[in-house]
Parts: structure tokens; sequence; C-alpha cells
């Protein structure tokens, strides 16, 4: 067979052997990936058998996978219930993600202009797998005494944010963050044998017609005494929610009356990000 000087064939050129390097791969990086998809599917933490069936592995097989994957921070273990969920590298690569949307984009200065006016911290929280989540946190300037920042899941009950997004986010989306938050440790339960929150269904929905009817929901004092917050939908040109705008201060401090000047603010800044997320379409 005649050879370039390349030492490759005539028929072979360096456009195919480009293509073929770029099909190689390590499997056993893509086994890994099998596990990774199954928590991402289920979005709920999983145990070491549920895993390894998902990925057709066996659970001698999972654990040394997940143990390598455990290091690098793609999951992590909880220690009481040893179920499998993604961990912090996981996280960071998922913001990564959102931080490259439009409606995130776009939001991101807002949130940060409207902390400056009202004088108190603004979160943009989107739906994350365990719940509402803390994707970007701009600070105020009243001091405030609670633990929130990037990466904080919010409870879909006890939050004005979580609230939100039960009258407003697609319902089966909010139906996986209730069950993922009803696994967690101290979790409620979707199930009303339990005696301690409604089973999620269309009867569940309807409580929340009153928020629908406002477009604003109010924390006080809740989850966390002395905090209260207003959180507001933002939507795209479809009036689909793609993340909720909150603002929090120390009850006292923040008005949350419905038509308070925070309200009205938060309300115009919502109105604003909408407009500009629909423009840029």
């Amino acid at each position: 067979m005649v050879k370039s000087a390349s030492g490759e064939s005539p028929g072979h050129t360096t456009a195919d052997a480009s293509v073929e390097r770029k099909q190689r791969g390590i499997q056993s990086v893509e086994v890994g990936g099998r596990l990774l998809q199954a928590l991402a599917r289920h979005r709920v933490p999983l145990g070491l058998t549920e895993l390894a069936g998902e990925a057709q592995l066996s659970s001698a097989q999972a654990h040394t996978y997940l143990v390598s994957l455990t290091r690098l921070g793609l999951v992590k273990r909880d220690a009481l219930t040893g179920n499998y969920e993604p961990g912090p590298l996981s996280l960071r690569l998922g913001l990564m993600h959102i931080e490259q949307q439009p409606v995130y984009r776009i939001a991101a200065p807002y949130a940060a202009a409207l902390a400056q006016q009202v004088g108190f911290s603004v979160a943009i929280c989107v739906a994350g797998a365990q719940g509402p989540t803390i994707v970007r946190y701009e600070r105020g300037g009243f001091p405030l005494h609670v633990n929130l920042h990037i990466g904080t899941v919010m409870s879909l009950e006890a939050t004005s944010t979580g609230r939100i997004f039960c009258a407003f986010y697609a319902h089966e989306q909010v139906r996986q963050m209730a069950r993922s938050q009803a696994l967690a440790p101290g979790g409620w339960s979707t199930d009303d044998s339990a005696g301690k929150r409604p089973v999620i269904d269309a009867q569940w929905f309807k409580r929340f017609d009153a928020i629908r009817a406002r477009g604003i929901e109010r924390g006080v004092d809740a989850p966390s005494p002395g905090v209260s917050s207003l959180s507001v939908p933002v939507f795209d040109a479809q009036q689909r929610m793609q993340l909720a705008l909150t603002a929090i201060g120390s009850s006292g401090s923040i008005d949350v009356g419905w038509n308070g000047d925070v309200a009205r603010q938060l309300i115009e800044t919502t109105r604003q990000v909408t407009e500009a997320l629909v423009t840029s379409n």
C-alpha cells in the first residue's frame, strides 16, 4: 500500500484520524458517569444497591467507583442514611451551567442593583434537585444574622421562596423537589398517613391560589426567628417561571407589607428582568 510522507495511506485523511482520536475514551470514566447519571435522573439521594442497579454494576464494583467519585467531590455520602447525593464539585459544575443561562445573566445585575436600592440582601433562586436553590446572593447594607449562601436549599413550605415555587413552578418538578426534601434528614413526609404534611396532589397545589393571585409571597420570622423575606417569580416569554428573586432582612427592619416599598421595588425589578428576557429572545 502506498503511504504519504506522513505515514498515512492516501485514503486515510487527517480529518478521519482526528475523528477517530476524538472517539476514543476511558471506559472506567464512562462507567462512573453512569452512576452520576442515575443520581441526576432520580433527583434524590440513592443507596449503594439502587445506584449499582441503575448503573448495571455489582454493589462491589459500584462502591469502588463511588469511592473515587467521592474523593473528587462529584458525590458525597450521608453519614446517617448512607445514601449518595451530588457532591460539592457537582454543585459547582451545576452553578457554572446556570451562570451561562440567559435568564441568570440578565437577572444578576438587577439583583445587585435591587440590594443596593432597598439595603437588604437579595437572592436569586432556581429549581434544584433538592429544592429551590440560591445561585446568587447579594448582601445589602443592613446586617443579617442568618447562614444563607450560594447553594443553600430553601424549604418548599417553610420559606417564602419555596412557596413561590409551589405556586408558580411546573407541578411535576415541584413534586420531584418535594420528594427529595421528604427524604432529607429531618424532612417532611409526602404521605398523609404519617400525619405531617398533605399528599403532593392537586389539592395541595390549590393551597397556593392566594399566592398566585397576589404574585408575591412573604415569610415573617420564618424559617429563622428574626428573619423575614419577600419573594417574587420571574417568567419567560411563555409565562413559565424561571427563577425567584427574594429580598431578605431582619424582622422589624425590612418592610414586608404587600404594598410596602420593598415589595414594590421587588415587583418592579422582576418586571424589568422578565421584559429584558423577552426582548433578548
